[in-house]
């Protein structure tokens, strides 16, 4: 018997049950329908609640999702569901994560504003509902993962992901047609869930967009770095060496005389070696001399050779370094300290390309090109007379100046990491990172001596290292102790015991890529305790994300 509002039947109760229906305000329902109402109402309530317990573990977007879209399966009877994210820079909607799609299947999901139903939700800010897919040309199956093999209607919902009126992107899903389901009960739904993820989908699309930004600066940087060709046994990035390797690439391929300046330990032999291994005469001689271990007696026999009894102890003709390199390279290192009589005889050779060995009459013709190199201030020997000044101009045809370690700081750690690898194999070790104490250390030093100096620091302290790390106290008392490192502890237990934590807590940090709750799982801190100590130490995660 159906019972019809106005019937004698009724009672003027508030709630009364009349067989299977109850009257509420004046309005009759039936039981069954009510009973499955409250079902489904505790079951999204509950599905709300998994949902927003899963985002307060604050995991991001790409871990925390995943098992989310899984979560709206089983409640909801989902086929497929996707999150897809614009890109403002592009303006291309990509779908970002999915449930049951293949990565291929992920890959083809990319939309244009206003193409399909995707697109026009991300134009139109509206949702929009689909009772079956298969009718609606709107549906463009971009994925191709709905092939309708049994012919069952399938129900498509797409909500948009906002904050405030802007459009982030889109979630949705699909099912098969529930007759017990109403579209407009899971588009309401689904709409809610997208008010809960927003915050994250908002942080998830700047950082992707930051990581695109910095992709593509990368890779104009790549083509740029292409463009100066940087030689195979250097390592540096910064603008002072790129500067050195345009210096090399265009200098090498000529016979031109170079003049290299630095400090010691900068590397001014690799610069030489560079540009002979990549000049012409590449598959010639490359003879190297350092002037200031020449003792002046026998400077000009090591230099030019000597003839049988030119002097006590030659007892048969010898040749000199210039003859050894005839056809390729002489690199002159320190070449301020060779002696006045060399030096004459060395402003003959750039002169004419001749020379006669000590005690010889007859004149050597060659075919040699000279490099040198020095870290002496060869301006004021000018001054002072102690270097001919004609044999400096005849040097000093194309100068390179190689920068000192402190003035290319941004260096300093391809320079650790090139020693790393050298040293792990040599020492056989397996040190796989520095920790950010020691790194700053580093980076606050002066290094008086440049390379050299680095690279003997890292084979002490990877020999120092006892668990794979290099830690601060791995390095030695000269970095430890100078004012520029700034790691002075001074005075007291607590001022060192608050320097160690500080360490361990940034690293935790950045193991958990900046997420605070993370890394107080990681210390076995509370995320109250842990924001205390971030606010002591003045710390903010987002900078190590």
């Amino acid at each position: 018997m159906v019972l019809k509002k106005g019937s004698s039947f009724l009672f003027f109760g508030a709630n009364t049950q009349i067989g299977g229906y109850v009257q509420i305000k004046g309005e009759l329902i039936e039981v069954m329908e009510m009973n499955k109402n409250i079902k489904r109402e505790i079951q999204e309530l509950s599905l709300l609640f998994e949902i927003s317990q899963t985002f307060n573990k604050g995991w991001g977007l790409e871990k925390a999702l995943p098992p989310v879209l899984k979560i709206m399966a089983e409640h909801m009877g989902l086929q497929y569901g996707t999150l897809a994210i614009l890109n403002r820079e592009t303006n291309n909607i990509s779908i970002e994560l999915a449930y049951a799609l293949s990565s291929e299947e992920r890959a083809r999901g990319i939309y244009k504003i206003g193409e399909g139903i995707t697109g026009k939700v991300v134009e139109s800010g509206q949702p929009i509902a689909v009772a079956n897919v298969f009718d609606d040309p709107k549906f463009l199956n971009k994925t191709k993962a709905r092939k309708n093999t049994n012919k069952e209607p399938i129900s498509f919902i797409c909500v948009p992901i906002k904050i405030e009126e802007r459009v982030l992107g889109t979630l949705s899903a699909d099912r098969l047609i529930d007759q017990n389901v109403s579209l407009k009960d899971d588009l309401r739904l689904l709409s809610i869930i997208a008010l809960i993820i927003a915050q994250s989908v908002n942080a998830h699309q700047k950082l992707h967009e930051e990581e695109e930004l910095l992709r593509s600066e990368n890779e104009r940087l790549q083509v740029e770095l292409k463009q100066i060709h940087q030689p195979e046994n250097m390592i540096g990035n910064s603008k002072a060496m790129r500067e050195v390797y345009n210096l090399i690439e265009k200098v090498a391929k000529n016979d031109t005389t170079v003049f290299i300046s630095g400090a010691s330990g900068v590397g001014k032999e690799l610069v030489a070696s560079a540009i002979h291994y990549h000049s012409l005469r590449a598959n010639k001689p490359f003879i190297k001399v350092n002037c200031a271990a020449l003792p002046e007696s026998l400077a000009e026999s090591e230099l030019f050779g000597h003839e049988k009894g030119a002097f006590t102890g030659a007892l048969q003709a010898r040749k000199g370094r210039f003859e050894l390199a005839d056809g390729g390279t002489l690199f002159l290192d320190e070449v301020a300290d060779l002696p006045a009589s060399a030096q004459v005889k060395l402003l003959r050779v750039l002169q004419e390309n001749e020379f006669e060995r000590v005690g010889g009459e007859k004149s050597i013709k060659i075919d040699v090109r000279i490099i040198t190199a020095t870290n002496r201030d060869i301006a004021n020997m000018l001054k002072e007379e102690t270097f001919r000044e004609d044999l400096y101009f005849r040097l000093n045809v194309f100068p390179i100046h190689v920068p000192s370690l402190k003035a290319r700081k941004t260096d300093i750690m391809l320079l650790a990491d090139s020693f790393i690898d050298k040293f792990n194999k040599k020492l056989n070790k397996n040190i796989k990172r520095i920790t950010t104490a020691a790194i700053d250390m580093m980076m606050s030093y002066h290094w008086p001596g440049n390379v050299r100096e680095l690279e003997n620091v890292m084979e002490r302290a990877i020999l120092m290292a006892s668990d794979n790390v290099i830690h601060s106290y791995n390095l030695p008392a000269s970095l430890q102790t100078a004012e520029q490192s700034n790691t002075l502890f001074k005075g007291t237990l607590q001022s060192i015991l608050d320097s160690v934590e500080k360490d361990i807590i940034v690293d935790a940090l950045k193991s958990a890529k900046g997420i605070g709750h993370q890394a107080s799982i990681v210390l076995g801190l509370s995320d109250r305790i842990l924001g205390l100590r971030l606010k002591k130490y003045k710390l903010n995660p987002r900078d190590y994300r």
